[in-house]
């Protein structure tokens, strides 16, 4: 468990740690590992910023990793969007496909923290981000932080882990990410792919004990944001959340 309280204790250093190892094989294997779950995961919660009306003009992504989302941003919007990630090896990664896509000229994928954005106060129409909140000391502060550079009316949309709230499919998730994901991710894609495996099940669980998804909605409201949508995904597996910030 010292990985977990090294995410406690060191929350932004335990993060850019755990994925700089991750960017050679990232996409394709957290494709496998979470069944195909991860790209309709994504889909869902990028359907609120593509269903804005008007389009969003400017976009950012928080927590980009290998640009994925910010590419699937750039397919279905004709937005500017910009993509911040805290590891650079991830970013190496995500300019590289990036680049194979021809998208340079509508994504830039910049270096910086969720938590303390280098950017002005409504500078967005629309906001993601993507696995975020288990990797930062406050995500209360974090959500406020994000939340500040939406525009009044703007859309901001995540993607988290979940735990699944029916017994059967708990019972089956807890089963999966202590035992076989830790195994698969090792024989897949080595050992930082299987300390990730082990990390990932008792780090999302200790999440939602200390910040469960009623306490995550309440946060969102708390920092501006109406009309929040909670959409959990695969049986419980996943969670997408939007909403709308207040004019």
């Amino acid at each position: 468990m010292a990985s977990l309280e090294r995410s406690r204790s060191e929350p932004s250093a335990f993060a850019r740690e755990l994925f700089d190892g991750l960017p050679g094989r990232y996409d394709a294997l957290a494709e496998l590992l979470s069944f195909g779950q991860n790209r309709r995961w994504r889909a869902a919660m990028v359907d609120a910023v593509a269903a804005m009306d008007p389009p969003p003009g400017r976009v950012l992504d928080v927590a980009t990793g290998t640009a994925g989302v910010a590419l699937m941003l750039a397919g279905r919007t004709e937005a500017e969007v910009f993509g911040v990630d805290l590891t650079e090896q991830m970013l190496r990664r995500g300019r590289d496909r990036v680049a194979k896509r021809d998208a340079a000229g509508r994504v830039r994928l910049l270096l910086g923290r969720g938590e303390q954005l280098p950017c002005p106060d409504a500078s967005f129409d629309a906001l993601t981000f993507t696995y975020l909140l288990r990797y930062v000391a406050d995500p209360a502060a974090t959500i406020a932080e994000l939340v500040r550079v939406v525009r009044p009316g703007g859309v901001l949309a995540s993607l988290e882990f979940a735990v699944p709230g029916h017994p059967v499919w708990r019972t089956a998730w807890h089963g999966y990410t202590r035992l076989v994901l830790p195994v698969a991710g090792l024989v897949a894609g080595g050992r930082e792919w299987g300390s990730v495996g082990r990390f990932l099940g008792p780090s999302i669980s200790e999440h939602y004990r200390a910040y469960p998804v009623d306490w995550t909605v309440e946060a969102w409201r708390a920092a501006g944001m109406g009309a929040v949508d909670v959409r959990p995904m695969s049986l419980g597996g996943g969670l997408v959340m939007s909403g709308r910030k207040a004019v």
